[in-house]
């Protein structure tokens, strides 16, 4: 396509404008909408007991809602970040706010578990927010990853903070609020944020070319929904069963023809070519184990917490308040963690930060194996796996952006998410799995999960983080533009 056809000076034009204009004014604002979705990922977790005990559902259930939200965002991320290559990525972050906000709004005001579960899954659209703001920047920058690495710890830092705040807030209200009033909070900062993106981000056009190619979209949904719901089928009828099995083979067979579809397609939603190259399928890869831990465990960790000793010999019994508590100590441990990548990266490069942060996220789940019994055991385990989680949660994205052409900064930000989130959608599946079928204790009778279980969720936490971590170690990424390696 001709560059008069494609409009090509004037975005190298307002690129290279983009490129010379301070960008703190604009990470200001994105840092309200970073504090929005850290409340939506923190407020909720010292409540998901509360939560289920309001739905009439078990423990080992709530991971169903988690199932549901993650896979919808590991299908509307692919798309959403093309889509911010072709219209921009301020479009897209605006877009996806409001969606956010009115699903958590149908979050609050759910009249039954059924419109709950919906509302809870469309809500998962704010998974596109940090890497839609990962591409603003960048483009704003000029694709200095030095610049891009210290915002993106900012905007993991005040994401953190808003955890805390979330968690800090409705641990604290639980008791005084109703069900509604309490799950109406985190809509209203949502639909604050919406004012943020609108008023402080500045508009510029999509540089990437062609269309949205619909068909490969439509493949890549069959193929996710036949593994969720081969996940969902082995939930109900255990895994001794021969039907979940097939169609979860089905689903991953289906990603055969999906394959060739985006690979013969000049413009696809998905580029694989990009993505299979050797600076960054690494990061992809870690982006998908390390989504095991950070989206998936974050359930059992507050139902454990939650569980009563007396009843089942094993977890804190801590109340709702309490819980909020060690949320607050682990994720502050992750704002840690994404302000020292900037310091740890300067002195050894990226790739060697992102071992050492993935080393950490293994060795702070495996302590979980031994160590469990008391409060200060389980804070030390989630401090140690929250400072490499924060790291590998701010430097996954700006990784791939520095592996990236610049037409496709924001689908490699974006799949670092996607990647993630189907990591974290099956693990959360697997892990219901588990709590509801392993050990002795009755979950139908008492509500409660499995030991076994916990043990089982920890173990597949802390060996997905050591296999990202050889990934890093063993892989040297070839930079996609200027055929260098990234550094060591």
């Amino acid at each position: 396509m001709s560059d008069r056809t494609t409009g090509r000076p004037a975005l190298d034009t307002t690129a290279r404008a983009l490129a010379a204009s301070p960008i703190a004014k604009v990470v200001g604002f994105l840092v309200c909408v970073e504090l929005a979705s850290g409340v939506l990922q923190g407020y909720y977790t010292p409540i998901f007991t509360d939560i289920a005990r309001h739905l009439s559902i078990h423990d080992a259930d709530v991971n169903w809602f988690e199932a549901a939200q993650l896979i919808v965002s590991a299908l509307v991320v692919p798309l959403l970040a093309r889509l911010g290559d072709l219209v921009g990525h301020r479009k897209v972050l605006l877009g996806s706010t409001v969606v956010t906000a009115v699903a958590s709004w149908g979050v609050a005001f759910a009249p039954s578990f059924g419109t709950f579960l919906v509302a809870w899954a469309i809500q998962g659209f704010y998974v596109v927010w940090l890497p839609m703001e990962v591409a603003i920047i960048h483009r704003r920058t000029g694709g200095a990853e030095s610049r891009v690495r210290g915002a993106a710890g900012v905007l993991v830092a005040a994401l953190e903070l808003g955890v805390i705040a979330g968690a800090l807030t409705s641990g604290a209200l639980a008791e005084s609020l109703g069900m509604t009033g309490l799950l109406a909070l985190p809509a209203v900062v949502v639909t604050l944020a919406i004012a943020a993106v609108w008023f402080g981000v500045e508009d510029a056009p999509g540089l990437g070319e062609g269309r949205v190619h619909w068909r490969a979209f439509g493949l890549l949904t069959l193929a996710l929904g036949l593994v969720m719901a081969g996940l969902v089928l082995m939930r109900l009828q255990g895994p001794g069963s021969v039907l979940p099995w097939l169609v979860m083979v089905l689903g991953l067979l289906t990603l055969v023809p999906y394959a060739r579809v985006e690979l013969a397609c000049a413009w696809p939603l998905v580029d694989l070519r990009v993505l299979r190259a050797r600076g960054q399928w690494p990061v992809q890869a870690t982006a998908f184990l390390f989504g095991v831990s950070v989206l998936g465990a974050q359930i059992p960790l507050s139902t454990f917490a939650r569980t009563d000793p007396a009843v089942t010999g094993y977890g804190l019994g801590a109340s709702a308040g309490k819980v909020s508590i060690i949320i607050g100590g682990y994720v502050l441990s992750l704002a840690v963690g994404a302000l020292l990548l900037h310091v740890l990266g300067r002195r050894v490069g990226t790739r060697v930060a992102l071992v050492v942060a993935a080393g950490f996220v293994a060795v702070g789940y495996l302590l979980f194996l031994p160590f469990h019994d008391t409060l200060a055991q389980t804070m030390t385990n989630m401090v140690v796996a929250g400072l490499g989680s924060g790291a590998l949660v701010a430097g996954l994205p700006t990784a791939a952006a520095a592996q990236a052409p610049p037409t496709h900064t924001g689908l490699t930000t974006g799949m670092t998410n996607t990647t993630k989130t189907i990591g974290g959608a099956f693990a959360s599946s697997t892990f219901a799995i588990a709590l509801a079928s392993t050990g002795s204790v009755d979950a139908g009778a008492t509500g409660h999960a499995s030991l076994a279980g916990y043990m089982t969720v920890w173990a597949i936490c802390g060996v997905t983080a050591l296999v990202a971590a050889v990934f890093l170690a063993t892989v040297h990424a070839t930079d996609a533009r200027r055929g260098g390696v990234m550094a060591t």
